[in-house]
């Protein structure tokens, strides 16, 4: 285990915090909170992480991630803007949130009624990926990305719990966590059109449920492990590079911003939360990763 030292970053507290993703063009953090179906969005500084407008957009709510900025809406000198929004998973299907906090649907009813929209995030040809679970935990959930004009398309089907996704930089690969019942990370070979091909598996991660994901600068795979209080950092071949306890007990997803590791957990389902559980935390790990991409419709200038 490696002995790096965690920070509370904020003194709020979330049921089920989840994908927290640096949104470059505004600037800022954004995370939901899943059991309250919330977006939230912060500035993450030295102060630590100062939240600020928040939105309820459904029941449950899974993820979020930017909306390309149109060059219309760049300050003078500037050649895009902050994004124009967020494309947010919840309940089950895909919402779009303006920056005044206005909820439209884009498609509510991609996923059947029996399954909830869980983690995702976009890719770098401009999709927003995905995917469903359904509490009765059986493998018939599935992985979906938004297309730019709209449309929803089923990537992955026999999906039990989906969960972390990162894309490669070049956008050939996408790792992936179906958490159960292997508890694994798997990779894809991703085709131009966003179809997915040559599934392998990268490691299986133990003591402990594989839940969300994000990649760095080196390639290398961060893992939040649930029920396993840490995370977990392989390379992209499996190996295991680095592990990092922590404080909060049930970790969910996460994102790297200016060397910082962000990590969001939970208090769900725990008879006896302790005062970090529901936390969002910070790891000084002196990497990077990529910042949030977006999802770009058509239309986008």
């Amino acid at each position: 285990m490696s002995r790096r030292e965690v920070e509370i970053l904020c003194a709020e507290r979330y049921v089920q915090g989840e994908s927290p993703r640096w949104d470059a063009h505004a600037g800022e953090l954004i995370w939901v909170d899943m059991a309250t179906g919330r977006l939230h969005r912060g500035e993450l500084g030295r102060a630590g992480l100062v939240p600020g407008p928040s939105v309820v957009v459904g029941s449950r709510i899974g993820c979020a991630a930017p909306v390309a900025p149109a060059r219309s809406e760049a300050p003078p000198g500037k050649t895009q803007g902050p994004s124009s929004g967020w494309v947010v998973a919840a309940d089950q299907g895909f919402w779009r949130v303006a920056r005044d906090g206005t909820v439209t649907a884009v498609d509510a009813t991609a996923a059947p009624g029996w399954a909830f929209m869980n983690d995702g995030g976009c890719d770098p040809g401009g999709r927003f990926w995905a995917g469903t679970q359904s509490l009765s935990r059986t493998p018939r959930c599935g992985l979906y990305s938004l297309e730019a004009d709209g449309r929803v398309v089923e990537r992955l089907a026999g999906v039990t719990v989906s969960n972390g996704l990162a894309f490669s930089a070049d956008g050939r690969t996408l790792y992936y966590i179906d958490t159960l019942p292997n508890r694994s990370v798997e990779a894809f070979d991703v085709a131009q059109d966003g179809r997915l091909g040559g599934r392998r598996h990268v490691v299986t991660v133990p003591d402990g449920n594989p839940d969300g994901m994000a990649i760095d600068d080196e390639g290398a795979l961060w893992v939040a492990v649930w029920d396993g209080a840490r995370v977990d950092r392989y390379s992209a071949q499996g190996r295991l590079i680095e592990s990092v306890p922590l404080p909060a007990r049930r970790p969910t997803a996460l994102a790297l911003a200016a060397g910082m590791l962000v990590v969001t957990t939970a208090s769900v389902g725990l008879p006896d939360p302790g005062e970090v559980d529901g936390a969002v935390l910070g790891i000084d790990v002196g990497l990077d990763g990529p910042a949030a991409l977006s999802w770009r419709p058509d239309g986008m200038e």
